[in-house]
């Protein structure tokens, strides 16, 4: 076997681990983003609800999206260990765990 050859097919087997960990991260993150959104649309429509039934069906659907995001963003916290990121100041900053709603 060529010596050169295999280095080049080593090198390009690394840069496609590089991408898929990259896309993996990425994906990551979106999921977390989606998960926020849901819980944003949720929270907007427990704070305009009028009705004691409809508002504690809400906060059951709060608890619930608020969850997947709590999950959503450990995945994301687990592949930046996976990448060798440890330091996770800036997803503490951009995505906050989500609190529980007031009297829950």
């Amino acid at each position: 076997m060529n010596p050169r050859r295999s280095g080049e097919g080593v090198r390009r087997t690394e840069r496609e681990i590089a991408a898929e960990k990259a896309a993996t991260l990425g994906r990551a993150g979106e999921r977390l983003e989606a998960a926020l959104r849901e819980l944003a649309v949720v929270h907007a429509r427990f704070v305009s609800a009028t009705d004691p039934a409809a508002r504690e069906r809400l906060a059951h659907e709060h608890e619930r999206a608020r969850q997947a995001v709590l999950v959503a963003r450990r995945t994301l916290l687990i592949q930046r260990e996976a990448l060798g990121l440890r330091q996770h100041r800036v997803v503490d900053e951009l995505y906050p765990e989500p609190p529980r709603l007031s009297g829950s």
